[in-house]
């Protein structure tokens, strides 16, 4: 199953270091590293605001939790969002690129 994980991370700098180990390390196909955004949330009870950065990671279901656990590690943020959504269709060629990317790398 193709996935697109959504992370948000601070800074430009950290952006760049979990992109990087990420697509490194066979766990994702590609990164695209977009920002900085706007990010209103509540966060221990109070309504906040902060520029982030958004990546988006893709990569297949069976190296999610590999994913998840090195983002963790490498973030900065004590509740690092992660969330995966599942790919539903796409480029056949694009989808057999993302497999064979991560695959290979085990």
């Amino acid at each position: 199953m193709h996935m697109v994980v959504f992370i948000t991370v601070g800074g430009r700098a950290e952006a760049d270091r979990i992109s990087n180990s990420l697509v490194e390390r066979g766990l994702a196909a590609c990164v695209n590293v977009v920002g900085p955004i706007d990010s209103v949330y509540r966060w221990k009870g109070a309504v906040e605001r902060a520029e982030e950065y958004l990546l988006l990671a893709k990569t297949v279901g069976e190296r999610l939790d590999e994913l998840k656990e090195l983002v963790t590690g490498l973030h900065s943020y004590s509740l690092p969002e992660i969330i995966a959504l599942r790919v539903e269709g796409g480029s056949a060629p694009y989808l057999r690129w993302l497999e064979e990317s991560v695959s290979g790398m085990r």
